[in-house]
């Protein structure tokens, strides 16, 4: 039996679409429009995260019953449930692209866990909305996968993200062109049941705000810090003394300050995320403010991929080829550009620009603290000091002149001798042994210099080497590793799939035997579909 227990602020306490139904349509004046996922031939469990399972207080044996896969498979629905589709816009590639929406999402509602958290449940893939354009709001299996066990290696790299609950496949059939090249196939079709404290993006408000909506602005607004920032809502009961404005203005001060921090902390969880990101060598792909969660969370998992050979100017996204709008090194930037939409759509909420400068200025500041802190911890150092910045400059050159792989880099980092630096623990992180021999010099240079730094104000051996193993992951979610799981899952074996999401639960750890999913990319994935670069077809 699924036992869960809703409670729907959203849909309760916001407007909605007053149009049912699922034709394809400009939502004014709301927020969302109800709307029930559409059944498939023959829902079937593919995979599931026990530890989703868990949060969510359901128990392993209704995991696996038949019940379990027509619900998350979008076939039925359980009491309390209210399915929406979200109304939202967004800017994509850096371009105003109007009313966009839940065209293929669909959230069944939120529910409230045994220690009374609040969890809100999304089918990806669960049938068309009013806002799926011109699409099917079906997603295939390919993409569904590298979803649901990148959700879940993010949380667990301790990223800040949204998870991922189950894996079900429809057992029906999606045509995509996967190259856009007009050469359309065939492909399994999949639902992904994604789990968040909220899916509430920057677009959601830009989309009442380019309307002139403002009522509806503030209804978000005030919703958001009240559901999703509870700590804020509380302070809605300052004295008048704390309250900027005061007098008549007693009402609006309290709204003003805390809206303001409101923004900054939204600013400041960005700063955090980004800097996660490029800690772990993450990237996302395809940076919309669409595709930007209000509670800096790691949202959206389409084109995305991690570095192998370090490479600051390299994007997973086909369509991005072009631009390298969303490249692994410009993805701080980028980010600072989006929260700067969001702050041009909520100013006519807030009674000046100040609050909104400050946080902007708040990210910058968190960003380069939270950076800071990462990139220490990757080096083995207590703290970044004066001259660190150009070693570490230095170090990213290197790496990219190299052609050196990031991860396995840092991780071979913790393991050089102090007192007798060599290059023998990097041979690994090679890709290319010209290269290699042409600044094995070089690299023994900084070798020399970083053992100099660390020996002198870093962290003692042991200390040094239980920082650095914490900082730098063993296993990330390559891309030629997914799509191995993609191809078993393919032709009927959904073993790689568990086996990778095993693996992926303990990236700090050694794991012995199972090495072979912390090897470098392979020469045969180099420019391979799926294993290098990867379109926004799903």
């Amino acid at each position: 039996m699924l036992n869960l227990r809703f409670d729907n602020t959203f849909v309760r306490e916001l407007p909605g679409d007053p149009q049912p139904g699922n034709r394809r349509r400009q939502v004014h004046g709301a927020l969302f429009s109800r709307v029930e996922p559409t059944p498939v031939a023959a829902p079937r469990l593919v995979a599931h995260s026990p530890e989703v399972a868990a949060l969510l207080d359901i128990p392993e044996d209704t995991v696996r019953s038949r019940r379990f896969a027509e619900v998350f498979g979008g076939n039925a629905l359980v009491e309390g449930m209210q399915p929406y589709a979200a109304n939202y816009g967004g800017h994509q590639f850096g371009n105003w692209a109007g009313q966009l929406g839940d065209g293929r999402a669909i959230s069944l509602g939120e529910t409230i866990n045994s220690r009374g958290e609040r969890w809100e449940l999304q089918l990806k893939g669960a049938g068309a909305t009013p806002y799926a354009r011109s699409a099917d709001g079906r997603a295939v299996l390919r993409s569904s996968i590298r979803e649901f066990l990148c959700s879940e290696a993010m949380f667990h790299l301790g990223v800040p993200t949204t998870r991922a609950l189950s894996l079900v496949a429809t057992g029906e059939l999606v045509e995509r062109d996967m190259f856009y090249d007009g050469r359309p196939r065939m492909e399994p079709g999949a639902v992904v049941c994604r789990v968040a404290p909220s899916f509430i993006r920057f677009g959601n408000f830009e989309l009442p705000a380019s309307r002139g909506d403002h009522g509806l602005l503030d209804r978000l607004i005030d919703f958001t810090i009240r559901r999703d920032f509870p700590e804020l809502d509380s302070r809605r009961g300052l004295p008048s003394s704390a309250i900027a404005g005061g007098g008549n203005d007693r009402l609006r001060g309290v709204d003003g300050t805390v809206r303001a921090e409101w923004f900054a902390q939204v600013c400041e969880r960005t700063a955090v995320m980004v800097a996660h990101w490029m800690r772990v060598g993450f990237v996302h792909g395809v940076m919309n403010t669409d595709n930007m969660s209000i509670l800096g969370l790691t949202i959206d998992y389409g084109p995305y991929g991690w570095i192998d050979n370090f490479d600051l100017d390299w994007t997973p996204n086909t369509t991005d080829a072009g631009s390298r709008r969303y490249r692994f090194g410009y993805q701080p930037q980028v980010a600072h550009w989006n929260l700067g939409r969001l702050a041009s759509a909520i100013a006519p909420s807030f009674g000046s620009l100040e609050p909104l400068h400050a946080g902007m200025a708040r990210f910058e500041k968190a960003f380069i603290e939270a950076d800071g802190r990462n990139m220490a911890a990757k080096l083995g150092l207590a703290a970044l000091g004066p001259g660190d910045e150009a070693l570490v400059e230095a170090l990213h050159a290197l790496l990219a002149a190299a052609q050196m792989d990031m991860t396995i880099f840092f991780r071979a980092l913790a393991r050089l001798d102090l007192a007798n630096p060599a290059t023998t623990p990097f041979g690994e992180a090679f890709y290319d042994e010209a290269k290699r021999r042409e600044l094995e010099p070089a690299l023994m240079s900084w070798l020399r210099r970083y053992a100099e730094r660390a020996r002198c104000g870093g962290l003692a051996p042991e200390r040094r080497v239980q920082a650095m193993n914490a900082a730098n992951p063993k296993y990330v979610l390559r891309n030629y590793l997914a799509q191995q799981a993609i191809d078993r899952a393919a032709e009927g074996d959904p073993e790689g799939i568990h086996e990778l999401l095993d693996v992926m639960r303990r990236p700090y750890d050694e794991q012995p035997g199972r090495e072979a999913f912390a090897a470098r990319r392979p020469e045969w994935a180099r420019d391979r579909a799926g294993c290098s670069m990867l379109s926004c077809s799903s």
